[in-house]
Formats: C-alpha cells, sequence, structure tokens
C-alpha cells in the first residue's frame, strides 16, 4: 500500500484552483481582444420593441410588488419540490415525518402572510385614505344645516 503524504491531498484543490483562475483570465483577455474597439451609437443603445420606436423612457426600476410576486412563485415552487417526495414515502416516515413537514408547512405559510401584509396580491394603484367626516353629532349637524343656507341665501 503506498503511503500519500498530506500535501498530495491537496493537489487536485490546487490543480483546480488553478484552472479556475486561469479561465477567467482567459476569458478577460479574450473579450478585450474579441470587443469591438468603437463605442456604441445613440441608436444601438436605444430599446428595440418589435421595430416601434418607443414613445417614452422605461422606467428606471420595476416596483416592489414585481419582486414580491416572484418570491411567492419561488415559495411555492420549492413547497412543491419537497412535497411531493414526502408524499410518495410518507406511510414510511411516520411521526417524525408529519412534524417535520407540518414545520416545513408553517415556515411557508409564515412567508405568504409576511409577503402578503408587504402588499404583494395588492394591485392597481396605491390606495390613499383622506380623512372623511367627523363622527355625526348634533352639532356637526347644526354646522353643516347651518353653512347650507348661508350659501343659499346669497344666491
Amino acid at each position: 500500500m503506498v503511503e500519500q503524504k498530506a500535501v498530495d491531498t491537496y493537489l487536485p484543490v490546487l490543480l483546480l484552483l488553478i484552472v479556475g483562475i486561469l479561465f477567467a483570465s482567459l476569458s478577460f483577455v479574450a473579450s478585450g481582444l474579441l470587443a469591438p474597439r468603437k463605442k456604441p451609437t445613440a441608436a444601438k443603445l436605444a430599446p428595440y420593441e418589435c421595430g416601434i420606436v418607443p414613445d417614452r423612457e422605461p422606467p428606471t426600476r420595476f416596483p416592489v410588488r414585481f419582486y414580491l410576486v416572484a418570491m411567492i412563485f419561488i415559495i411555492f415552487d420549492i413547497e412543491i419540490v419537497f412535497m411531493y417526495p414526502f408524499a410518495v414515502v410518507f406511510r414510511q416516515l411516520h411521526t417524525f415525518g408529519l412534524v417535520e413537514v407540518l414545520t416545513f408547512s408553517v415556515t411557508i405559510f409564515v412567508a405568504l402572510l409576511f409577503l402578503v401584509s408587504n402588499g404583494a396580491l395588492s394591485w392597481g394603484p396605491a390606495k390613499i385614505l383622506t380623512k372623511g367626516m367627523p363622527s355625526r353629532t348634533s352639532d356637526s349637524t347644526i354646522v353643516r344645516i347651518s353653512a347650507a343656507t348661508s350659501t343659499e341665501q346669497a344666491a
């Protein structure tokens, strides 16, 4: 049996590190050599939408709701990926498996509640609440009626 030195076990890691550094540096060199030398024109930098010149500039950033919907998709996608194998071996896992899947489901549900509380499912323009009329009392009714009669008398 041949004995290996401690350094010999790290040789593949060192070789992989060298190959990675070579690949990255050669990619930068090739990009510099193959890239076009002139600056792009304004027509090249303009957004292109099916041959139609846009009449307005694109928004600078996506609304947060876009990312929240993406998070909902990812959360439920991951849930399905983990639930399917659980359903296949459900009878073999017994109580341990049930506790684990319930813990996982509660975590997913908490994530969904977080997203809904941040407005992930609220579409449309933002709703701005305005202060309404004060609660009705006899004093407020008298003020309102006296204001209406004074405008009628002025007309």
